[in-house]
This record gives C-alpha cells, structure tokens and sequence, in this order.
C-alpha cells in the first residue's frame, strides 16, 4: 500500500520555523535552555521522516529528494541546537551548517519553480527559497546578534512556515479524502 506522509513533514517544518522565529524573537537575557525540547521534538520528527523517504522514496521520483533529504537536513539542524541550547553552547557551528542546508533548498526551491513540479509549484518553490534564504542568513543573525537582523530572519521563517502550514494543511485536507478510498 501506498503511504505517504509528507503531510506530517510539512507541518512539522512549519512548525519548526515557528519555534524558531519564536526564538529569535525572545526578549533578551531570558534563558534559551526552555527552547530546548521543542527543538528537540521537531528535529525528531523531521529527522526520522526525512531518513525513511531518503532510504525508502516513498513519493514519485525527485520528490523524494526534495522533501526526504530536505527533511533530514532540517531535523539534523533543530536536533543539533536542541542539544546546543541544552547545554548553553555557541550556536555558530549550527549555524554555520545551516548556510549549506540553506543553499540546498535554494536549489530545490529553483528546480521546482523552473520544472514546475508539485500541484502548486509557484508557492511549494518559494516556500523552498525562502526556507534557504533563512538557512543562508542563520550564521550572519547568530554571529552578529543584531535584533533587527533577527526581526528579519524572524518574518522571513514566519512567511516560509505559512507557506509550509497552507500545503500541509491542504494535503491532510486532500489525504484523507483520497486515501479513504483505498
């Protein structure tokens, strides 16, 4: 049987940029260690979702790549600061690997808009950009801990993230419809 659970990898990463813009909004001095678990429950989720698609392909063709592979990247990134946060270590080494995931989604985001892919290819290929546009300004935000560089990385997390809730939650919408059938 078919299954397909990219509904639950598209909530869980608009949720994911929630926490973080939610992060990088926090009033100063308060304490990064509460930040911790959430952290670690979106890195968990997209970590064990985006291995299987990533060992399994799921999904029809590239579509694996792009969400699998994408998924693994992110779940590794918010598992890695959960654990920094825990332990109150720098997070510019997080960061740092977030640039290349960044890139990487930036890539995604401009096959999808040039090959057209996915039923929503304009707003699936933005999302995709705008996620690696976050990626690509992570280590900057963190190195500079400028709060207006944080205001920005914060609305562009919050317009990636609604972008990410509107497709997965139309998916679960359609999903259960369809797969209702089977």
């Amino acid at each position: 049987m078919f299954i397909d659970y990219v509904t639950l990898m598209l909530v869980n990463m608009a949720a994911g940029f929630f926490v973080l813009a939610g992060f990088l909004t926090r009033k100063e001095g308060e304490p990064t260690q509460p930040w911790a678990p959430v952290f670690a429950l979106v890195g968990l989720v997209a970590l064990i979702t985006g291995f299987r698609m990533t060992f399994t392909w799921p999904l029809p063709g590239s579509y694996n790549v792009a969400f699998g592979e994408l998924s693994a990247l992110f779940g590794g990134l918010m598992f890695a600061t959960a654990g920094s946060l825990a332990k109150g270590l720098d997070l510019k080494p997080v960061a740092l690997y977030g640039f290349f995931a960044g890139l990487v989604a930036i890539v995604v985001g401009a096959q999808f808009l040039r090959l057209g892919l996915s039923k929503t290819p304009l707003l699936t290929g933005i999302g995709f950009l705008l996620a690696g546009i976050a990626g690509l300004g992570a280590y900057p935000t963190v190195r500079c801990d400028c709060r207006k560089f944080r205001l920005a990385g914060a609305v562009v997390l919050v317009f990636s993230g609604l972008i990410w809730a509107f497709i997965g939650y139309n998916a679960y919408w359609l999903h259960i419809a369809n797969f209702m059938k089977r």
